[in-house]
Order: C-alpha cells, then structure tokens, then sequence
C-alpha cells in the first residue's frame, strides 16, 4: 500500500508519554494504521500558556491531518486540557468539519463515575492540567456530587523520561506527592493518573496508598473509549486504513526519540523528523 492511500489514527503527545495510550490502541486494536507525533523540541507543554500550547497543538493536528490522518487523538492531558475545546469548535470548521480531534480527559472522566464509594476523587497531574482545572470541571458535568481533590507532580514527568521512574530517587518525590494529597481528604477512595507518563510510575505510587484505593491508569480507559467511537461512527471508521502500519515522528532527534521511546512503547522502529 502506497502511502498516499494510507489514512492513519494520528496519536499526538508533546513528549513520550502517549506512546503509553498508543501501546494500548496496538493492543486492542492491531489492525489499524497509526502515526505518532511527539513535539519532542518543545516538550514539556505543562508549564506554558494556553495560548502556547493551544498553537504548538493546532500546528501538530494539521501536520498529522496533511500526513492522512482522518481521526486525531491528542493524547497528552495538558493538550486536551488547554487546546481540544478550541480546536473542535474554532479550527475543525474551518480546516475540515469532516476530521476529528479528541482527547483523554473525557474518558477518563467518565470512568471514574463506577469506581467511587465515597464520592471523594483524587487527581495526579502536571501542574498545567491541574492549574487548568479541567478533570474537576469535567467531573462536575458528569458526577455534581463528586468532590475532586488535585495534586501537582511536577517532578513525575522528569523521572519518567530520564529513565528514573524505578530508581530509588523516585521514591522521595512520589511519597511527597501522593502523602500531600491523602492530607486534603481522607475519604479519597480513587485516584486518576491524569498524564500518560504515570502508568510507569503506578507501581512505585501503590507503595504509598492504601490498598483500598482504586487507580484508574488512561491508556486501557482511551482505547476502550476509541474502539466504542469506531464502532459508534462507522463512517470515521470506513475512513481509518487497516494495514498495521505503525509511524512515529518527532521534531527532535530520531535516535534519541527511538532511546527514549523504548521506555514506553516497544514498536518503535519507523522514526521520521518532522518540522512543525
């Protein structure tokens, strides 16, 4: 197949941590064609504004739809959270009503609904997700008579990427984050990893939590959620190609997106540099 017929599922993160999301599209759903874009030069995107991250993001959507793709996830929470919204209503219009951008907090969000007891819900995020209030916003839509309780993890991301996250350094800052949040309620009884770097992070988390807390990690939640939109919009999914074509492409390093890559996903072979 030629690759102007191929008509992927663009995945886009700012860094490495949707590949996390990818590796469960792949599991779950094997047959179709996918790219990755990592804006891997400007990474992180959770410390900047809106306004930045809202262009950075734009830019990467219309490069993966140049690339083919129909469908777009952004697979990066603070991009959901500062950009998405915009995005469909503003952009899509314009650029092409027929495309489609979605993110992860929703789904995520609609998860957590059927695991609570004690209505109290516990967030890890970047500190830009958390200052965005997007999962407690969301939450609220959903489930009004949920309490949302967030904590910032700035230094969760760096251990992730610097292939720290199982070290025993590791340990002082997750213990740090997770005590800090227990403190803001004791009625807590499910947390949401809300950025796709922590699943890497979710054993060393548990040592820090009673057993009785739930923790939703994304990766299953987006892909069970995508399948669902597959199956509910045959004519986005008529339009996705099915030929296993897995794609990766960074506006950094090749070698150095394939070393650090490797963490998260092991189909990483194909890398392109890309400008955005």
């Amino acid at each position: 197949m030629s690759s102007k017929k191929i008509h992927p599922i663009g995945v886009f993160d700012s860094g490495y941590g949707g590949l996390t999301v990818l590796k469960e599209f792949i599991r779950l759903m094997p047959e179709y064609d996918y790219y990755y874009l990592g804006d891997n030069a400007r990474a992180p995107y959770g410390p900047r504004s809106f306004e930045t991250v809202y262009q950075y993001t734009l830019e990467a959507v219309k490069k993966l739809f140049d690339l083919g793709c129909h469908l777009v996830i952004l697979a990066c929470n603070t991009a959901s959270a500062k950009a998405l919204r915009t995005i469909q209503q503003k952009d899509l219009p314009k650029i092409d009503p027929y495309r489609r951008v979605l993110g992860v907090i929703r789904p995520s969000v609609e998860a957590i609904g059927t695991h609570s007891n004690t209505a109290s819900i516990g967030v890890f995020g970047t500190r830009g997700t958390v200052v965005s209030k997007s999962y407690p916003l969301e939450i609220k839509k959903l489930y009004p008579e949920l309490n949302v309780f967030q904590e910032a993890c700035p230094m969760w991301v760096p251990l992730v990427e610097n292939n720290e996250y199982d070290k025993e350094g590791a340990d002082y800052f997750i213990e740090k984050n997770t005590k800090s949040l227990l403190q803001k309620s004791n009625d807590i009884d499910t947390i949401i990893l809300a950025c796709t770097h922590y699943p890497l992070l979710e054993n060393k988390i548990k040592k820090y939590l009673p057993e009785s807390i739930h923790l939703i990690s994304q990766g299953k939640i987006v892909a069970e959620s995508l399948k669902d939109y597959l199956r509910r919009h045959p004519e986005m999914d008529t339009k996705c190609t099915k030929s296993s074509n897995y794609k990766f492409f960074t506006t950094d390093s090749p070698e150095v997106f394939k070393e650090h890559g490797s963490i998260f996903c092991d189909k990483i072979d194909d890398v392109e540099h890309i400008t955005l």
